[in-house]
């Protein structure tokens, strides 16, 4: 790849998550389907499968699942340099808005205009969520695949009847597929079909 191909494409990389970032509000979850359309879809720099194991890794990894899931697709499209311009264009937005909220926020609090603001957006906010979670269950369940399903539906419901930390059930399904990734490695090689 030429200079000026390398330098376009992190232009766009940029300005891709910049926009996104900027008018995305709700966390990594509302900015992770808008991040497929935008890279799988329009862009179709990724495919969807490869868009949902990054989506997989940066929910699984510490920190922001936005900033993460950035850094994952600026270094799958650019590399090192493609993965500083992505945590750029992500983090910028945040941080100037909130410099600027934190300036004012005392008279933010207490406006009643703003309140409703804000409860408006968190129903858009939970339409947006719902719509990832239907998008990727629909995902694992098109694979058709036994052990995904399980540990889909075990996660769903250990989070929704355990009053368990979502970090330790997202550690067991990350060692469970671990150990299923070993064990089918395993009897690959033991048929002869590695």
């Amino acid at each position: 790849m030429n200079q000026n191909t390398k330098r376009s494409l992190c232009l766009k990389l940029f300005t891709s998550t910049f926009y996104l970032s900027a008018f995305t509000f709700g966390g990594g979850y509302v900015i992770v389907p808008l991040m497929r359309r935008r890279f799988v879809d329009d862009l179709r720099w990724i495919e969807e499968k490869e868009m949902l194991d990054l989506t997989a890794i940066a929910q699984s990894a510490p920190g922001p699942i936005a900033v993460n899931a950035a850094i994952l697709l600026g270094w799958r499209v650019a590399g090192p340099l493609g993965a500083l311009v992505a945590i750029l264009g992500t983090v910028l937005p945040p941080f100037l808005i909130l410099s600027v909220i934190s300036l004012f926020y005392a008279a933010f609090r207490s406006n009643p205009i703003v309140a409703a603001l804000l409860k408006g957006m968190q129903s858009g906010v939970a339409a947006v969520i719902a719509s990832v979670v239907v998008d990727m269950a629909g995902d694992i369940f098109r694979q058709k695949r036994l052990l995904p399903t399980l540990i889909m539906a075990g996660a769903f419901l250990v989070t929704l009847l355990c009053d368990i930390n979502v970090v330790w059930i997202i550690l067991v399904c990350a060692v469970v597929g671990i150990l299923a990734a070993f064990w089918r490695q395993a009897r690959d090689k033991k048929e002869g079909t590695v």
